[in-house]
């Protein structure tokens, strides 16, 4: 597996109809995404897998990485990049955007998420 700091699709499973409306990627973080996958050598079985998990001060985090999809999977291509979310997370993302974004401050993938009521100081945890 690996890891893409600060978010694929398999024929085992069918494409859920409409899902690529439920969480957006823009043109800029799907071109890092497929620039990492090329640079890394991901194969094309792995999909980015994109999850929340519990943890952070504000109580959930993001989670994004290569792995291979699983049957109970939400399976979707989201312009151009295959992306994986398991049914529990979906629920905490539906609406979000994912940009990559590189500044004075850095480069990484910002959440843009409708449901988030907070976040934490540093930005890298949130609650809803």
């Amino acid at each position: 597996m690996s890891d893409v700091s600060a978010a694929m699709f398999t024929e085992a499973a069918e494409p859920v109809m409409g899902a690529e409306s439920m969480v957006h990627i823009t043109p800029t973080a799907a071109a890092k995404v497929n620039e990492i996958r090329g640079a890394e050598g991901i194969e094309d079985n792995m999909a980015l897998r994109l999850r929340v998990v519990g943890g952070g001060c504000a109580g959930f985090s993001y989670d994004l990485y290569f792995d291979e999809p699983q049957e109970v999977d939400r399976q979707v291509n989201i312009a151009g990049v295959k992306v994986v979310v398991d049914e529990m997370s979906l629920m905490y993302l539906v609406g979000t955007e994912i940009d990559y974004i590189e500044g004075l401050q850095g480069a990484g993938f910002k959440f843009n998420n409708p449901n988030v009521k907070s976040t934490c100081g540093c930005g890298s945890s949130f609650s809803v």
